[in-house]
């Protein structure tokens, strides 16, 4: 509490930084994220979604940004001109980095991590036994769940302004198939499937057509759906075009390997991963 309550006030008084104990303080707040100890969203069965966003933590990331010192890292024949340092000590924290991996000070890789090369972004959570495939990125603050599958290019959006947009979150055993975009906020609840190419943002139109009566809902993907990229015709002053939504099919079955056959829960369907 104390944390915050310093956090908070340096975020009214920004000249309160110049003060070491304020500016310790963002420090500490960076270190405890990195640790995994703190989180800018963490799981609540009180707050509205299951998710309790901390704000003030990812007010003590941009403040991190402002009384960080730019500084050179040279890996000849690289060169690197930045405010944040990267993660190291792999081997310690159990984690498989596949060079050209990069993860920065500030995100949190928990135990069996495996990064292809692809890059995490400060304030970003990855949960045990999740990959982050290649050429795939996580955006700050963004929060991954155990198990989770992101494969070759998927983006996951990341959020520090404005402060009251929620992070994205994928829960547990999700699979986001190639190439898929998860962005503003949007939360893909736990074993759900993405095929290849899905784009979600807050105004991404997800219609269930797996029943009798299409279901349309904004910025959530329901427990263990199936869901790829559809479209629908929609009038503009020029004319009918149209324009880009996602489609549920179907649900995961239960017969499906969470374990080592994620891509069936998509072959079920004839969809491409």
């Amino acid at each position: 509490m104390e944390l915050k309550e310093m956090i908070l006030a340096a975020w009214a008084n920004r000249e309160l930084l110049k003060e070491k104990t304020y500016a310790d303080a963002v420090r500490n707040v960076i270190e405890e994220v990195d640790k995994g100890r703190l989180r800018t969203a963490a799981p609540s069965a009180e707050a509205p979604g299951g998710w309790q966003v901390n704000e003030w933590v990812k007010q003590a990331i941009l403040m991190y940004f402002a009384i960080q010192q730019m500084e050179t890292y040279t890996l000849p024949p690289f060169e690197f001109y930045d405010k944040m340092k990267l993660k190291s000590d792999y081997a310690s924290l159990g984690v498989r980095a596949v060079p050209h991996a990069v993860a920065r000070y500030g995100a949190y890789l928990a135990k069996n991590v495996v990064l292809m090369p692809s890059y995490v972004n400060i304030g970003a959570y990855v949960d045990e036994g999740s990959m982050v495939d290649t050429w795939a990125t996580v955006g700050s603050c963004a929060q991954v769940g155990k198990g989770v599958h992101l494969s070759g290019g998927v983006g996951i959006g990341g959020v520090l302004e404005p402060l009251q947009a929620s992070p994205v979150i994928i829960e547990d055993g999700c699979f986001i198939g190639s190439r898929c975009i998860v962005v503003e906020g949007v939360r893909v609840e736990k074993e759900a499937v993405l095929g290849a190419n899905v784009v979600l943002t807050q105004s991404t139109k997800i219609i269930d057509v797996s029943g009798s009566e299409p279901k349309e809902m904004k910025g959530v993907v329901p427990t263990r759906s199936v869901v790829i990229p559809g479209s629908y015709t929609k009038k503009f002053p020029a004319g009918e075009y149209g324009v880009g939504c996602a489609l549920i099919i179907g649900q995961r079955k239960p017969s499906t390997d969470l374990k080592t056959s994620l891509n069936d829960a998509l072959r079920d369907f004839n969809v491409s991963v």
